[in-house]
């Protein structure tokens, strides 16, 4: 089978048994070999990928994202929202903003959260990894996993009727909007790019994105080699097998602490596999460190009362605990 990133391989093969004369087969021979083959397997896969989905990004300005939820309702708002979370940019930092964006043009509370919800946990970066690292089954089967834990928790949200455990001057942003909406109306032309500016924009968000995330590249590959050498087989197996019943919550539960870009987690993430870890365990823990991070709950603290962030936080952990165990029972 034809395989892409072969000359990688084949060089990081010649460095670590040619030039340093070690064995590929010895734990710091087998980390070396991981580390120099997965850094540029990893960032090219980020460049050439990152580029063609920011040029289709550049269809899906976020005004455009918003009106396209504005008054949506129920679970068809809910599916929409999760949907254009996949294809629409989204980072810790701009949950607060988002947030009070869509509530603010009338998007309800529960097709808020599916997008907040899919946005992270299936981005493009998460795709691209899952797909180079293991698969089109993998990727596909994570996606409708993820999009899923966001419809469904999104609606449930929306059924609890919990907006009063938003933070009111939300609200007040919202009525101040409906009040000034009908004199500050303007009919705007929309903006026309051409090809060759998509073309530029994918090209910037490409260099941005490998720009912001290569440090959480070496830094990941360099603890994915590190187990993938030195971590022995016989002690993953013993505390994170398919034996072991709770090892699938013990890993959401290691996660969400463990702040770091997707593009840093997922070579742990293939460490792990290859160690023989079940891919249910590991990538519910990817999706714990995505969706449940620590810096986005105390973002989200500012517009959301302690009882609307431990719905959401419980929401999104049982979901994610679920699809640990029906993953590990698929594959």
């Amino acid at each position: 089978m034809f395989d892409p990133f072969y000359p990688f391989d084949w060089l990081a093969i010649q460095i670590v048994t040619q030039l340093l004369s070690l064995s590929i087969t010895s734990p710091f021979g087998s980390s070396l070999h991981f580390f120099l083959y997965d850094i540029p397997k990893i960032l090219t896969l980020l460049l050439v990928i990152s580029f063609l989905i920011g040029t289709f990004q550049s269809f899906l300005e976020p005004e455009r994202v918003r009106t396209l939820l504005e008054g949506r309702r129920t679970f068809a708002g809910n599916i929409l929202a999760a949907m254009v979370g996949i294809v629409t940019p989204f980072c810790s930092c701009s949950a607060v903003p988002l947030f009070i964006g869509f509530l603010e043009a009338g998007v309800p509370l529960g097709v808020t959260f599916s997008y907040l919800m899919a946005a992270p946990m299936v981005n493009e970066v998460a795709v691209i990894l899952l797909w180079g690292l293991f698969g089109l089954k993998v990727t596909l089967i994570y996606i409708g996993f993820g999009v899923g834990l966001a419809i469904v928790s999104g609606y449930i949200i929306g059924l609890l009727k919990v907006e009063r455990w938003v933070e009111p001057f939300v609200w007040e942003l919202q009525k101040a909007r409906q009040v000034r909406l009908p004199e500050d109306a303007e009919t705007l032309e929309p903006v026309v790019l051409t090809w060759r500016k998509r073309f530029e924009q994918g090209q910037f968000q490409a260099s941005e994105i490998v720009r912001s995330v290569w440090l959480y590249v070496v830094i990941g590959v360099a603890i994915g080699a590190g187990i993938h050498g030195y971590v022995p087989t016989a002690f993953i197996a013993q505390y994170a097998s398919a034996s072991n019943p709770l090892a699938v919550p013990l890993a959401v539960i290691l996660g969400v602490p463990l702040y770091a870009n997707i593009a840093g987690v997922m070579p742990i993430t293939e460490a792990l596999v290859n160690k023989g870890v079940p891919m249910g365990t590991v990538l519910a823990f990817t999706m714990s460190v995505t969706a449940l991070s620590l810096p986005e709950m105390v973002i989200l603290k500012k517009v959301l009362q302690p009882q609307l962030l431990a719905v959401f936080v419980g929401l999104m952990t049982l979901g994610i605990i679920s699809i640990g165990y029906i993953f590990n029972a698929l594959l």
